[in-house]
């Protein structure tokens, strides 16, 4: 199926704001890593003003209100675009979910400020924030050609389905690692365990406070991800390696893995540096949409598994 020049530009224009999103998710990294969430204290102005001096911590806590207004009204448009450009009715609902997830996202970050940072919402916030890149990355690839394009399918429908379900519970599980971060910043715990790879110098450390629990739940949950990862990409690649589309963001996945493990680790190290800190944000939504875009791919190039039911004698020895 081709797309028309209209369709294929409303493509490329959600790509743009998935770009532009992961810029919000580094901006608003800055906010935790400076500790600049307070830096303006109102909202929705900036000391009674649009554009405050941008000086000191008010550069950050003011930059990311200005990119989360540009990414919202990007998303307006995004969501007016697909309303009368895109035919399917689900794609286009996706849409004006991003668009209503963005909208509440601009809300819970006006409660952290009022409330002064409570830490329920501020995790909020952040799940939110992955969630809305996810609904945003999941309408560029179901708008892109190859989605569109006809693909034999990969495998038979048992390993077919054992690989949806093995994409399917590592997104989940990232997800799931990504809240936990969310939770360990915003409760000021990412150096409640000081060194790395040990805790306290042990493989388990002493559970003397919440802080601890939460920082070693977190350790625990990057091993899972990563056994997880591994299993994927290593299916991907030792079944499925001739198929691009599966192939890169395997690759891609286990590359990001990797990088994220170096920035988790420099983060403790250098005793939660602004740089590796705002970049660990990062990585870590990029490796949850990488795996959701893998994931959305096997549902749509494999096929589904079916009950056989096998007969109970041959047609030759039946009676």
């Amino acid at each position: 199926m081709a797309l028309d020049r209209g369709r294929l530009a409303l493509h490329r224009y959600a790509v743009f704001v998935a770009v532009a999103t992961a810029m919000l998710v580094f901006a608003g990294g800055l906010v935790t890593s400076t500790g600049s969430g307070l830096a303006v204290p109102d909202w929705p102005l900036s000391y009674g003003e649009l554009m405050p001096p941008m000086v000191g911590n008010i550069r950050f806590e003011h930059g990311h209100r200005m990119v989360a207004s540009a990414v919202g009204f990007l998303t307006v448009v995004l969501a007016v675009w697909a309303w009368r450009r895109e035919p399917r009715r689900a794609v286009r609902r996706l849409a004006f979910a991003a668009l209503g997830a963005v909208i509440l996202q601009g809300v819970l970050g006006g409660l952290t400020v009022l409330f002064f940072l409570p830490a329920p919402i501020s995790v909020a916030h952040a799940t939110l924030a992955q969630t809305f890149f996810c609904l945003v990355v999941t309408f560029a690839l179901l708008t892109s050609p190859g989605w569109l394009r006809h693909e034999p399918q990969i495998t038979t429908p048992e390993s077919g389905f054992e690989l949806r379900t093995l994409a399917t519970a590592t997104t989940a599980v990232i997800y799931v690692q990504l809240i936990l971060g969310a939770v360990m910043r915003h409760i000021e715990a990412g150096l409640a365990i000081p060194d790395f790879p040990l805790a306290f110098g042990r493989l388990v450390p002493p559970f003397t406070s919440a802080g601890v629990a939460v920082h070693f739940a977190h350790r625990v949950g990057a091993l899972v991800v990563c056994v997880c990862i591994a299993w994927t990409a290593g299916r991907v690649l030792r079944r499925h390696a001739a198929v691009a589309s599966l192939r890169r963001p395997a690759l891609a996945l286990a590359a990001l893995v990797v990088l994220q493990i170096g920035l988790g680790a420099t983060t403790v190290w250098t005793r939660k540096a602004v740089l590796p800190t705002t970049f660990h944000v990062l990585c870590g939504a990029l490796i949850l949409v990488t795996s959701l875009v893998l994931t959305l791919r096997t549902y749509r190039l494999a096929p589904a598994a079916r009950r056989v039911r096998m007969p109970l004698a041959s047609p030759e020895v039946a009676t």
